[in-house]
């Protein structure tokens, strides 16, 4: 089993630079370059998450040196955060963070272009997609016509 038993062995030293590294540098390069803010948003909270795993690995070390399975645990829960099938880095975000860092002023609602960017900010990733692929079927004026309907019906 020689060669093979040493891929099995060194799988993390592998796989684990490309999946939490080099694919998300790649996908946050796009992102980046995309004109959507949702990917920007997907991996920003990535890296976030990828930040605190590395704090607490860099914290814990003596500890988490006597359990030999925390690498793969580790590269699991990175290829979790990363795959879009999964959206893991949005759904800890969403859940966890966000209501720890969430800073939000509740003032009274105002029509103006800041306060309409401050809400669309403080949507999940899922209603934003909802959001953008509306806009992109009818168009941004029939989105504004919803927006007030459901203001005016809240009043």
């Amino acid at each position: 089993m020689g060669a093979l038993g040493t891929v099995v062995r060194n799988f993390y030293t592998i796989a684990g630079p490309g999946v939490m590294l080099l694919y998300p540098l790649y996908a946050s390069i796009r992102a980046i370059e995309s004109p959507s803010t949702l990917d920007d948003h997907q991996w920003l909270t990535y890296w976030v998450l990828y930040s605190f795993v590395e704090l607490f690995e860099l914290s814990c070390y003596n500890i988490l040196a006597w359990f030999p399975i925390w690498p793969y645990m580790k590269l699991v829960f990175c290829i979790w955060l990363v795959l879009p099938m999964f959206n893991g880095a949005a759904f800890i975000y969403e859940n966890y963070v966000r209501q720890y860092v969430k800073i939000v002023s509740y003032g009274s609602y105002k029509d103006s272009d800041q306060d309409k960017r401050k809400d669309l900010q403080m949507l999940s990733i899922d209603a934003k997609k909802s959001v953008e692929r509306y806009i992109e079927r009818y168009g941004p004026d029939a989105f504004e016509k919803v927006v007030k309907a459901v203001c005016y019906q809240q009043l």
